[in-house]
């Protein structure tokens, strides 16, 4: 099996990505809003919460790319992929990765990652509505599309593309913002006429300063994916339970393992998630959801 969350590990000791805008800007069309980077040379190990908060994400990759490519590399597209918080991992384990991303700055970050990593990622600048006019048809295996329907003008439109971009047999990895969860975490914090907004807004949006433009529920994503041609697979929570829980209690610098040899508390919320990311009911409460699709 392809070791996906292993490449995965040992890059988050790299600069992290963000996929929320910092000053409630639309940026490009791709949508992706600017990314933050933590500070290189701290010599800290990747913190528990950070690890958590991506596993059933890379466990789904894994799964797919063990699919679509059984026996050699495969060919990705990671359309809004910014500095290289997925593209970087997946060259490293031999796949042939190209960006495309609206922000030239992103894509000299992901240059200078790619090369401290000793791998070559292709960097396209460019919009996701666009991607079959950068790249051609039939240009990939698998098309990474995280954090980026969100933003952009149109939706439908940049789904279309990534589809046309798609090989015969290849999937789509769509990340999104739930709209669920965004009410759970304005209620839990105190804010309710906030979560009733989210709840009856058609972009599920909380209010003016929502510096999310729109999110999604299972059925929402579901819809824009299937109008697209897709064939809809297997929808992933990503996120259930560690949006909610203080990150000191999954902080890997200090869980480590409990009396008896048990899991610590980052272990054990991984295989929390893990089991909830396809319960039928608590995925739906996920900070992000997360499709495949396969054409």
């Amino acid at each position: 099996m392809t070791d996906v969350k292993g490449a995965a590990v040992a890059a988050q000791e790299k600069p992290a990505e963000r996929s929320e805008p910092s000053d409630g800007r639309r940026v490009g069309a791709v949508g992706r809003p600017p990314e933050r980077s933590e500070p290189r040379g701290t010599g800290r190990r990747p913190r528990g919460s950070s690890r958590v908060r991506n596993a059933v994400l890379w466990d789904a990759l894994s799964t797919v790319l063990d699919r679509i490519a059984p026996e050699g590399p495969s060919d990705v597209v990671d359309v809004g992929g910014g500095t290289g918080g997925f593209a970087v991992p997946l060259a490293e384990l031999g796949h042939r990765v190209t960006v495309v991303d609206a922000n030239p700055d992103a894509l000299a970050a992901l240059e200078r990652r790619a090369a401290e990593a000793g791998v070559t990622v292709k960097a396209v600048q460019g919009d996701a509505v666009d991607l079959l006019d950068l790249l051609g048809p039939d240009a990939a295996d698998l098309v990474l599309c995280h954090s980026v329907l969100e933003y952009v003008d149109d939706p439908a439109a940049a789904v279309r593309a990534l589809t046309a971009t798609l090989r015969p047999g290849g999937s789509a990895s769509v990340l999104v913002a739930g709209q669920v969860a965004a009410a759970l975490h304005r209620a839990v914090a105190g804010h309710f006429d906030d979560a009733r907004h989210v709840l009856t807004d058609p972009d599920g949006r909380w209010g003016d300063h929502d510096r999310v433009p729109r999110r999604f529920t299972r059925a929402t994503l579901s819809d824009l994916v299937a109008a697209s041609g897709l064939t809809v697979g297997e929808l992933h929570g990503v996120r259930i339970f560690a949006d909610l829980v203080p990150d000191g209690l999954i902080d890997a610098e200090t869980t480590g393992r409990g009396h008896g040899g048990e899991a610590g508390a980052a272990d054990a919320l991984m295989a929390l998630e893990s089991v909830a990311a396809v319960h039928p009911i608590l995925r739906e409460l996920a900070t992000q959801l997360h499709l495949l699709a396969h054409k």
